[in-house]
Parts: C-alpha cells; structure tokens; sequence
C-alpha cells in the first residue's frame, strides 16, 4: 500500500499527548501512531452502523462451576452463524482462558458479548472488534 504525505497543524499540548501516546505504545513514529489511531475511529464507526465486523471475545472463568460450560456453549449455539471457532486453555485446576473467534454484524457482536458476560462465574469477558472488509 502507498503511503501520502501530508503536513498537519496541532496544538502543543495535542502534539504532547501524542508523543506520550506514541512512546507508551512503542510505535516507532509519529506517523505509525496517527494511523493505527484513524483506523480504530474507522473501526468503532463501523460499529456503530453495524456494518460487517471480525474480532474475538475473551473470556476468563472458572471451568469447575456447575453447569458454566453448558450455558456457555447454548449461548454459542444461539449466534451459532457468528461463532468461527472457540479454543479453550485450561490454565490451572479453576482457571480456563476461551477465546472465540467471531465474525458478522457488529450489533451482533455485542449482542453475543453481553449474553456471555451474563452467564453467572464468568469472571472477565472482552470482545475486539475490526473490520472485515
């Protein structure tokens, strides 16, 4: 992909705010960070028209609570045409890392984040969202 160059004016404090941006991200440059800050406006824009999206959801819980993993995978099977695949790790005796891979409408999405975040014992659960097309 070709890159433009172009030359912007910014306040100080802006221009600082960006360069603490930059080194707490350990972007190489200036440039890296703008883009990589655009295209996740893009991305959350698409959210929002609930345009077609790609991510992942992450989950943390733990897999020795009865009847956890069952309500779980009804959840899964409810947006069963947005769940690509799920891989579990199990961590430690009562820790178990999921993460499932998701693709389809972002209102979607969330809807298939929130019905898991519902589900009583999960301790964490994050979804990303990117742009599919």
């Amino acid at each position: 992909m070709s890159v433009t160059r172009f030359g912007i004016s910014i306040e100080q404090d802006l221009l600082e705010a960006l360069d603490e941006y930059v080194k707490e991200n350990r972007f190489s440059n200036r440039s890296q960070a703008i883009r990589h800050l655009i295209s996740r406006n893009i991305i959350e824009h698409k959210w929002q028209c609930n345009n077609q999206v790609a991510g992942s959801i992450t989950l943390f819980y733990d897999p020795e609570k009865r009847e956890l993993l069952t309500q779980i995978n009804h959840v899964l099977e409810e947006f069963h045409a947005e769940v690509l695949s799920a891989q579990r790790f199990f961590l430690e005796k009562n820790k178990c890392l999921e993460i499932i891979a998701v693709k389809g409408i972002a209102k979607r999405l969330t809807a298939l984040s929130d019905a898991l975040v519902t589900v009583k014992g999960i301790h964490h659960c994050k979804l990303s969202m990117s742009r599919a097309k």
